[in-house]
């Protein structure tokens, strides 16, 4: 008989202590330590077959042949679409979309037979969800509502779906495990088990996570190793927008993005995110500004809007939201310094318009100019374009992809963009010289923070 000892995981993380503690030592959650049994008799592993070891240059390397998904934006950011035999994690908050996403994969008819294994709802209510989603071809999607693992591997070996989605990954359990579902051993167990079930049976497996209260995928970090891909489904639940983003994929780029309207019908696939986002922008009011960023292979256009006020405080708050908090005192500090505009009496609040989280820098400009617009109180020219990243000496530096980005302004009625010097100077690796006779917008090219501020302001 095996013999069983005690030991504590971190649910957070997977940290594995022989005894309780309040904090863990890994990733500092607290209370986060579960007790879990463990067998210590190891098992024995046959080996099967003879060791071949070829030399690289007698490999050969065979294309794989991807299946759409028939969801476009689905496809872009699995890189070119689905490959048979991987594993997919799809992350997200509750409610964001992940089941919806998965039950919408059934219109297509070319993906052939779909098992659809069930932990957390009825078979009554996965039905209910696809008649709401006006799915019609009802008999390429069968359901499973299972959660022993050994059961759905044999499912699967029976049935041999193309795809099989797991939904979701925190409700099934493995026998074998003496813990409860959802632990870290049992995540982790049973990642490991439907890994190896999609390499041989060729069936391309969707794993449906949680994610934890700081927006990483629920579960040990070992499960984020195991899976081909993990896909985040972003989104608050007070837009209708959603960002399906790509922080993992073995089979294509992680830059890719897929977005998403959340629609009565299920989720609408948005083909131009820039004329959506700015849709509602106000014309006249102080504070605003249109920037272009680099989402993926696509240029976006979006709206940083500030608002800076008297504060009624002895410390004035500092509040962003879609923007990195830290890159903003950033800027604010530069503001100050070579501005001379003294922000320290004053609250200062940034938001990105549509609930779109931007983390590059090619935005820094367009955020200096709403805040010092929204101090003085003077609207910014509506049909202007502001791109650029500000240094700490208040020079305006020069960013990727400019023509790209200028090109989408222009496509959308822009008369003219205010960009870096840098980008268009001869010599320049990204434009240059020529590219600005090209572009179908007046360019304007500064320096120095200040003298887009004189340019707008």
């Amino acid at each position: 008989m095996a013999k069983q000892t005690i030991r504590f995981a971190c649910q957070n993380c997977g940290y594995i202590s022989p005894r309780w503690v309040g904090r863990c030592p890994e990733c500092g959650e607290w209370n986060s330590f579960v007790e879990e049994l463990v067998n210590e008799t190891p098992r024995k592993r046959e080996s099967k077959g003879k060791i071949e070891i070829v030399p690289l240059s007698d490999v050969e390397v065979t294309e794989g042949t991807r299946l759409s998904t028939g969801i476009e934006e689905f496809d872009r950011v699995l890189g070119g679409g689905l490959m048979p035999g991987s594993i997919i994690l799809i992350a997200g908050d509750p409610g964001v979309g992940k089941s919806t996403l998965m039950m919408q994969l059934a219109r297509n008819e070319k993906l052939g037979k779909i098992l659809y294994v069930t932990g957390e709802e009825s078979r009554a209510q996965v039905r209910v969800r696809a008649q709401r989603l006006g799915i019609n071809n009802l008999d390429n999607l069968f359901v499973l509502a299972e959660t022993d693992l050994e059961l759905v591997a044999k499912a699967v070996s029976e049935f041999n779906p193309p795809i099989l989605i797991v939904d979701s990954i925190q409700t099934i359990y493995h026998p074998d495990v003496m813990s409860a579902p959802g632990s870290v051993s049992q995540v982790r167990e049973c990642s490991a088990k439907l890994a190896q079930l999609a390499k041989l049976t060729g069936t391309a497996v969707f794993v449906v996570g949680h994610v934890t209260k700081d927006g990483t995928a629920a579960g040990p970090k070992v499960l984020e190793h195991i899976v081909d891909a993990v896909l985040q489904l972003e989104g608050e639940r007070h837009y209708s927008f959603r960002i399906l983003r790509a922080y993992k994929n073995r089979f294509g780029s992680t830059n890719e993005i897929g977005i998403f309207e959340m629609r009565e019908s299920g989720m609408v696939e948005v083909e131009n995110p820039s004329e959506i986002f700015l849709s509602e922008r106000s014309y006249g009011a102080s504070g605003s500004t249109v920037t272009a960023a680099i989402e993926g292979t696509r240029p976006i256009l979006l709206e940083i809007q500030a608002l800076v006020t008297p504060t009624g405080y002895s410390v004035p708050q500092r509040t962003s939201t879609g923007f990195d908090y830290r890159r903003l005192s950033i800027i604010l500090a530069v503001i100050e310094k070579r501005m001379g505009i003294k922000l320290g009496g004053f609250d200062v609040f940034l938001n990105v318009a549509g609930g779109v989280k931007i983390d590059e820098p090619a935005v820094d400009l367009a955020s200096a100019i709403s805040v010092i617009s929204s101090y003085k109180d003077i609207p910014v020219d509506s049909s202007t374009l502001v791109i650029g990243e500000v240094g700490l000496a208040g020079e305006v530096r020069s960013v990727s992809q400019i023509e790209r980005r200028v090109q989408e302004a222009a496509k959308l009625g822009f008369k003219r963009a205010i960009v870096p010097h840098a980008n268009f100077s001869a010599g320049s690796r990204s434009a240059g010289k020529d590219a600005k006779s090209k572009l179908e917008i007046e360019i304007i090219e500064v320096q120095k923070i200040s003298e887009a501020v004189k340019l707008l302001i």
